[in-house]
C-alpha cells in the first residue's frame, strides 16, 4: 500500500510480455474508479519507478486511467469518440479547477445536463435529475437535495461543503466538488470546453475508420514467396505487413518485391524493412497526405511499440474523407468565424478575377485588427489560404494539403474595410496546383500570396 492507493494482487506473468506490457495488463484488471500510483505499482510488481511512469503516461493516452490535480490518478472507463461530447464528474472537476470533496468512485460518471442553482429550491428541484450535475454557491440544502436526486454538486465560490454531506455523496456514488470561481465563470468554463469537443468531434481519425478487431491479412517471418503469391490470390491483394513472432511490423511485402525472386526465399530477405506505420490517432487528412506523398497504397496501423492493429487502404482513406467532407459542420473553428461575411462575387466588371470569375468579398471586422489596429498579418494570409481552398473546392471538387506559401504585404488594411480576395489558378493538375492570390481594397492592392499545395483525390 502507497498513501492509501489500491493495489491488487497480480499472478505470474506472461514470460513473453515486457516489463511495460505487463502494468499495462495490470492496469486494465484493475476495478474502474480505484486510485493507484507509480510508487505503488512499481512496488508491486517489482519494476522501477522510471518503467511504470511511461506505462502511466501510454495508459493515459490510452484513456485507461486519468490523472486529475488534487484527485490523482484513477483507473477509467475508455470512452468512444462518438461520446465526446459527454463529460464526466471528473472531467468537469478538472476544467473548473476544482477539489473533489466525496463521491471518488463516481468520478468516471457521465452527465447528462447542468442546472444553475439560481432559484428557490422547490423551483430547483423541478430541474434537478439523476445523472445532472447541480451549479450552486454555499447552500447546503440544495446540496443535499441534488445527492438524494441523484445528481452530482459543483460548488462555486469556493465553500466547503459539510461533513454530512459529504458523507452522502459518498453513500451515494455522486462526486461534490468545490471551485474557487464563481457561477458565471464555472458555466463559461464548461462551455468552452464542450464547445472545444464539438469541433473535435468532426476531426476523423484513423481510428475512427478501421476495425481492429478483425485481423488483417499478413505475413510472418519465416514464410517465403510462395506463400505470398497463395495468400495474394486468396485475398485478392498484393501487400502485406510482415510481422514477428510478437506481432511487431518489421516489413512490407508487396508484387514489386516478389517479382524476380525465387518461390522459396524468405519473405524478409526480399520484403521492404522498415515500412512507413502510423498510430490510430492521427487523422485521415494526415494518413491521406502521408499516403501520397510515399506513393502507397496500404498503410499499417502500430501501437507505440510497433505492434500490428490493423491496416488501412488509401481507398479507404479517401472514401473517410468524402464522407466528412459532407456532413453537417457542428461547432466553429477560428478559420470558420474569420471566414464569416465573405461571400463570392461573380461580377465580371471586378478587377483581377481570373477567367473562372471567382473572388470573394467581406468586411475586416474589429476582432481581426492586430496590434497596430490594423488587420493582423496571421489573419490576412489565412483569409487567403481561405479563399484559395473555397475556389479549388467549387472548380474542381477537391480539397488540398499546403505545402508552401509565399506571403507579401504590400500595405496594411484598415479594420472595417471591404477586402476583395482573388484566387488564381496558376496550374492545376491531379496531384498539384500553384495559386496565385490577390487581397485588394478600395486602394488597390493589398497583399499577395504564391501558393503550392498538393491535391486531394475528388469527393
Amino acid at each position: 500500500m502507497d498513501g492509501g492507493y489500491k493495489v491488487a494482487s497480480i499472478g505470474p506473468g506472461n514470460e513473453t510480455s515486457t516489463k511495460h506490457e505487463q502494468i499495462l495488463i495490470y492496469i486494465q484488471s484493475l476495478k474502474i474508479g480505484t486510485k493507484i500510483s507509480v510508487r505503488a505499482i512499481a512496488k508491486e510488481l517489482g519494476v522501477s519507478e522510471g518503467t511504470a511512469y511511461k506505462a502511466f503516461k501510454e495508459a493515459e493516452s490510452s484513456g485507461l486511467v486519468s490523472t486529475k490535480e488534487r484527485i490523482g490518478t484513477v483507473r477509467i472507463d475508455r470512452k468512444r469518440r462518438e461520446a465526446l461530447d459527454q463529460l464526466t464528474f471528473g472531467e468537469v472537476a478538472e476544467i473548473v479547477e476544482g477539489k473533489l470533496f466525496g463521491g471518488a468512485a463516481g468520478l468516471d460518471k457521465t452527465l447528462h445536463k447542468f442546472v444553475i442553482g439560481a432559484m428557490e429550491l422547490d423551483a430547483m428541484l423541478r430541474y434537478i435529475d439523476e445523472g445532472s450535475l447541480l451549479i450552486v454557491g454555499n447552500r447546503i440544502g440544495a446540496h443535499r437535495c441534488a445527492l438524494e436526486e441523484g445528481a452530482g454538486v459543483l460548488i462555486t465560490g469556493g465553500f466547503e461543503p459539510s461533513a454530512e454531506v459529504i458523507k452522502l455523496a459518498d453513500e451515494r456514488v455522486l462526486p461534490i466538488i468545490s471551485s474557487r470561481h464563481d457561477t458565471f465563470t464555472v458555466a463559461s468554463m464548461i462551455n468552452r470546453a464542450m464547445y472545444d469537443r464539438l469541433i473535435k468531434r468532426k476531426i476523423m481519425l484513423i481510428e475512427d475508420i478501421v476495425t481492429f478487431s478483425r485481423p488483417a491479412d499478413v505475413m510472418r517471418i519465416g514464410q517465403t514467396v510462395l506463400d505470398f503469391h497463395k495468400i495474394s490470390r486468396e485475398t485478392g491483394y498484393s501487400r502485406f505487413p510482415v510481422v514477428d513472432v510478437r506481432g511487431k511490423v518489421v516489413g512490407m511485402m508487396t508484387a514489386k518485391d516478389a517479382v524476380g525472386s525465387p518461390e522459396d526465399s524468405a519473405v524478409d530477405k526480399v520484403m521492404t524493412k522498415n515500412p512507413i506505420t502510423a498510430a490510430p490517432n492521427i487523422t485521415v487528412t494526415s494518413a491521406a497526405h502521408t499516403m501520397a506523398a510515399e506513393g502507397i497504397d496500404l498503410l499499417p496501423i502500430v501501437d507505440r511499440h510497433r505492434k500490428l492493429l490493423g491496416v488501412v487502404t488509401r481507398q479507404e482513406v479517401l472514401d473517410a474523407m468524402r464522407f466528412a467532407g459532407k456532413q453537417p459542420e457542428s461547432g466553429e473553428t477560428f478559420e470558420d468565424l474569420m471566414w464569416t461575411g465573405f461571400m463570392a462575387t461573380t461580377n465580371d466588371n471586378v478587377i483581377g478575377q481570373d477567367e473562372l470569375g471567382i473572388a470573394y468579398k467581406g468586411i475586416i471586422t474589429p476582432q481581426m485588427s492586430g496590434a497596430l489596429g490594423m488587420v493582423s498579418e496571421g489573419l490576412l494570409s489565412t483569409l487567403m489560404t481561405q479563399a484559395a481552398r473555397k475556389m479549388i473546392r467549387e472548380t474542381a471538387k477537391r480539397d488540398y494539403l499546403l505545402e508552401s506559401m509565399t506571403t507579401f504585404f504590400v500595405r496594411p488594411v484598415q479594420i472595417d474595410s471591404e477586402v476583395t480576395i482573388f484566387p488564381k489558378a496558376l496550374e492545376m493538375s491531379r496531384k498539384f496546383t500553384k495559386l496565385e492570390i490577390e487581397v485588394k481594397d478600395k486602394q488597390g492592392l493589398a497583399a499577395k500570396a504564391m501558393l503550392t499545395a498538393q491535391m486531394i483525390d475528388p469527393y
